[in-house]
């Protein structure tokens, strides 16, 4: 009997486990029957457990005492990621952390199989780190070395966008060459391939890859523009001090609304300064808001708000981010042009990585015949818009929104593993 494999899509946002059942990808349910996992951790200090996923998240709105964490792929390949923090009367590391929630899918994995499991492929985008490979290659290896821990021993990488290539290619029914589009909640990802039913079936596709390029730039990016321009005003971001010499320092600011920082404005030394920029800022009322979520450890449900309303404004004109707070209560509005003006730098740079992965291909923009698009930021409208237009000769295919990347990931780990 073969021992069992699988692959792990271990996302910004949210997480896959992709496996191999009669012969076909198929995702594992991890969470009451959904096979997307939030990627997100909680620390429950009323029972002392640690919780993943949507409990994670359930637990912390729910105003249980304890830690939330999210967005821990962000810090891979950063000073951040050796950063400890508070979990009661432990200081944990962030690649603790990380350990532990690879460990959480491993053990998924393991009861879909019935079977220990210690090979695996492990999704990664093209790059971790925009244009720095030594701090790339130590993300790839901070990740590796999480999944050793957890009792992995085989394990191998796969890009992102090659491994969605790898699940659109059983859809087609004839050669194309295709734009693979995957934008995530932290890295965007592209790659230039040819697929074929014929291809499908060779173990070594290297001269099928034609470029790849990535650019860190994601969903939660995009979460952290738009809070920093709406909300964070409301908070005091921008405002001046009574002396009307300067601004309030922005720092703090960034924190509240970057989601793998909010954890930092939590700390007795933050509060203290925060206390000191009240006394300084023009607006006390303003700072008062801040102040009052940071003491109901509010920051990672407003991060929440922020992101429902970039989704919402997908399919709408408008959205709202309402808090009600006893000490912090606002409402702003937000419209489909402001997300667009507040993130159409990040998009042009998105857009220009697309371009210069078809020139790295050596084809002209009319020869790609097909785009597929995974990732949940595909469906901001000025993202398709712009990357489509490189391409306009293009079909256009929708692949699955969250789970392409994991069920690529387990046709590669049945190839290198099966």
């Amino acid at each position: 009997m073969r021992p069992a494999f699988g692959g792990i899509d271990f996302g910004t946002s949210n997480s896959t486990v992709g496996v191999i059942r009669d012969g076909q990808p198929q995702l594992v349910a991890l969470e009451d029957g959904e096979v997307t996992l939030p990627s997100a951790v909680f620390f429950n200090f009323e029972d002392n457990r640690t919780y993943f996923g949507r409990r994670a998240i359930a637990d912390y709105t729910d105003s249980i005492e304890g830690r939330l964490m999210r967005s821990l792929k962000s810090v891979l390949g950063g000073t951040l990621v050796h950063e400890k923090t508070r979990i009661k009367t432990r200081s944990i590391a962030f690649t603790e952390i990380i350990g532990l929630f690879v460990g959480h899918l491993r053990k998924r994995l393991e009861e879909d199989a019935d079977d220990t499991v210690e090979s695996v492929v492990l999704g990664r985008p093209v790059q971790f780190v925009d244009d720095d490979a030594e701090a790339d290659a130590k993300a790839e290896g901070e990740l590796e070395n999480a999944a050793r821990t957890q009792g992995f021993k085989h394990i191998a990488f796969q890009f992102e966008p090659i491994a969605a290539a790898l699940d659109y290619e059983q859809k087609v029914t004839r050669e194309e060459l295709a734009l693979i589009v995957d934008m995530g909640g932290g890295t965007s990802d592209f790659s230039i391939v040819r697929v074929s039913p014929q291809r499908a079936r060779s173990l070594d596709r290297k001269d099928d890859i034609l470029a790849s390029r990535g650019i860190h730039i994601g969903g939660t990016d995009f979460d952290r523009l738009l809070s920093i321009a709406h909300v964070m005003p409301q908070l005091g971001y921008l405002s001046p001090t009574k002396d009307g010499k300067r601004n309030l320092p922005a720092s703090y600011f960034i924190d509240l609304a970057t989601w793998q920082r909010i954890n930092l404005v939590y700390t007795a030394r933050a509060m203290t300064h925060l206390r000191q920029i009240r006394y300084e800022a023009e607006r006390a009322d303003l700072v008062d808001r801040f102040i009052d979520i940071v003491e109901h450890r509010y920051g990672h449900a407003l991060a929440a708000l922020v992101e429902r309303a970039k989704i919402e404004l997908t399919e709408q004109s408008s959205a709202e981010v309402m808090v009600a707070l006893t000490g912090a209560k606002f409402a702003t509005e937000i419209s489909r042009a402001g997300l667009e003006a507040t993130i159409a730098r990040d998009i042009e740079r998105v857009a220009a990585t697309v371009g210069e992965t078809i020139r790295d291909a050596q084809v002209k923009p009319t020869a790609i015949t097909a785009v597929f698009l995974t990732g949940g930021s595909t469906a901001i409208p000025l993202a398709r818009q712009q990357i489509l237009a490189l391409v306009p000769q293009a079909s256009v295919i929708e692949g699955d929104m969250f789970g392409s990347v994991g069920l690529g990931l387990a046709l590669d780990a049945q190839r290198k593993f099966g």
